[in-house]
């Protein structure tokens, strides 16, 4: 299905005006939902009920208040806090371009896609292939559901990228940690770095990672809608009960020749020829509900495959 913009805008810096279009860059629907439902199977719905005489609020009679000292609250009916709000724009204000790196991504938030709007193809390439060759990326202003905004525009492979930034007081200091400065020593330095090599990649390929926890759920919807059991897996419990004290040389000894990396590094081979062939599998890997049809039960009634 072609995506589908959520808002026309204008990328403005200068006098200049690209007309772009705003596309969500992630799903949040990625989520496997539950509802909340009574012992009957019945849908619950949720209720505001007062702490003063335990009777339910609709919401056509709520206020919002602000809590300034403990249970003293400032009210605020919905005309005063719909004038505080800030006015949706439709203009992305660039007020500087600063290097590619200079925006910690711990700053980031929301991420959203900008394609060109019509006759905004070439000031939107123009803009683009500038910022990469600079090196150089945009921080604009933006206003956006009631809420002004600061934003970085960088550069992707395929398009412009608008990023929503935390501001500073968002963002906590590790400084509040008192993190234990140690001193390392070169040996241990050269062995860690020597591991990094090892098990270093040039690239990020966002497909080799697997959400293992939404396939485990799904899988058990799945196995629910076919009627089975849910059967709890196993912790993995530690080799011994007690913490040891390992040395961390060794164990930056061992690490190196256990080999690895994002895309499965070949052993080393002295590791290689202590491994034995893996023995060929007996029995096939289950595809969960599609399978059911096998196992000798009772018919079950015509389901739906958990929705993905």
């Amino acid at each position: 299905m072609a995506a589908r913009s959520i808002a026309s805008l204008s990328l403005s810096f200068g006098l200049v005006s690209i007309p772009v279009k705003l596309y969500s860059a992630t799903e949040s629907s990625a989520t496997v939902r539950f509802n909340m439902l009574d012992k009957d199977g019945a849908r619950l719905k949720q209720q505001y009920v007062s702490e003063k005489d335990q009777h339910v609020v609709e919401r056509a009679e709520m206020v919002k208040g602000y809590e300034f000292e403990k249970d003293r609250f400032v009210i605020f009916q919905p005309e005063e806090l719909k004038a505080l709000q800030e006015s949706p724009s439709h203009t992305i204000d660039i007020v500087a371009f600063i290097p590619d790196k200079a925006v910690d991504p711990i700053f980031y938030d929301k991420a959203y896609f900008l394609a060109p709007d019509k006759r905004g193809a070439k000031p939107y390439n123009l803009l683009m292939e500038a910022m990469r060759q600079s090196g150089r990326c945009a921080l604009a202003k933006w206003a956006w559901k009631a809420k002004q905004y600061v934003v970085q525009v960088r550069p992707a492979e395929d398009g412009l990228v608008l990023q929503q930034l935390l501001y500073a007081d968002e963002v906590r200091s590790m400084k509040e940690l008192d993190i234990e400065k140690v001193t390392v020593s070169p040996a241990e330095l050269k062995l860690a770095m020597q591991l990094i090599e090892q098990i270093s990649e040039d690239t990020y390929d966002p497909t080799m990672f697997e959400d293992e926890e939404k396939k485990r759920i799904l899988a058990a919807i799945d196995e629910k809608i076919a009627g089975k059991q849910i059967v709890a897996n196993e912790p993995h419990e530690p080799a011994s009960g007690g913490a040891q004290v390992i040395d961390l040389v060794e164990a930056l000894r061992a690490s190196l020749g256990k080999g690895g990396g994002l895309k499965g590094k070949a052993a080393t081979p002295a590791k290689a020829a202590a491994e034995p062939a893996p023995a060929e599998s007996t029995t096939k890997e289950r595809k969960g509900v599609r399978r059911a049809a096998k196992v000798e039960e009772a018919p079950a009634p015509a389901r739906t495959r958990a929705r993905k």
